[in-house]
């Protein structure tokens, strides 16, 4: 009897976290990912206005907002357009992020309890290239979040661990109250990305404490 052809493992994953995103609904498996530190760290409330940096294609977005409900909001801000149907308590923007750092905050809003962010540079295949562009990014959408996070909010970013990772820790921990470095389970093995959590924004003459 001839043999079937096993699936690689590599591409079982794939097809998991990918069916399953299809199946309920989301735009791209990375859902799991803010899904998995929801259940276990319970970043988002309901009522939080949350703010999702790299929000394109919107799964972070879609479920934000079913965390928060309709007494929250969501913000979202990307380069690219966000084409999926949203609920009411979502608002997208369409702009660099980088330029929200140097004076788009208004557009944005402020007094956001949680700020997130998955986003990742253009990679070249370059390790060091491509983490240190990560780092790069990463430094932006901290002192974005600082700038609009309540005392007390909570901030998620992804970071590529290369040279500058124990650097972007340190920033954290000065930041806030309480810091968590995560990998979700629905992260590739092979990949360099970590999580990295920071819970209760300190308030001025608290850094470094």
């Amino acid at each position: 009897m001839q043999k079937k052809r096993g699936v690689a493992p590599k591409k079982r994953w794939q097809d998991h976290y990918t069916q399953r995103a299809k199946k309920e609904n989301y735009p791209a498996r990375s859902v799991y990912k803010l899904q998995e530190m929801q259940q276990k760290f319970r970043i988002i409330r309901k009522g939080d206005r949350v703010l999702d940096l790299g929000c394109a294609p919107g799964s972070w977005l879609l479920f934000a907002a079913e965390q928060t409900g309709t007494s929250g909001a969501v913000v979202g801000v990307d380069l690219q357009s966000v084409d999926i149907k949203l609920p009411p308590q979502v608002r997208v923007i369409q702009a660099d992020v980088r330029d929200a750092d140097t004076g788009g905050q208004a557009e944005i809003g402020q007094d956001f309890d949680v700020v997130i962010s998955d986003m990742a540079p253009a990679t070249t295949g370059n390790k060091i290239v491509d983490t240190a562009r990560s780092f790069e990014l990463c430094r932006t959408a901290l002192t974005l979040a600082l700038a609009l996070l309540k005392p007390g909010g909570v901030f998620v970013c992804k970071i590529f661990q290369g040279a500058d990772f124990k650097v972007f820790e340190q920033d954290m921990r000065n930041s806030f109250k309480k810091t968590k470095n995560f990998k979700p389970q629905s992260s590739r093995k092979a990949s360099k990305e970590m999580f990295v959590i920071g819970i209760g924004k300190k308030t001025p003459g608290m850094e470094g404490a």
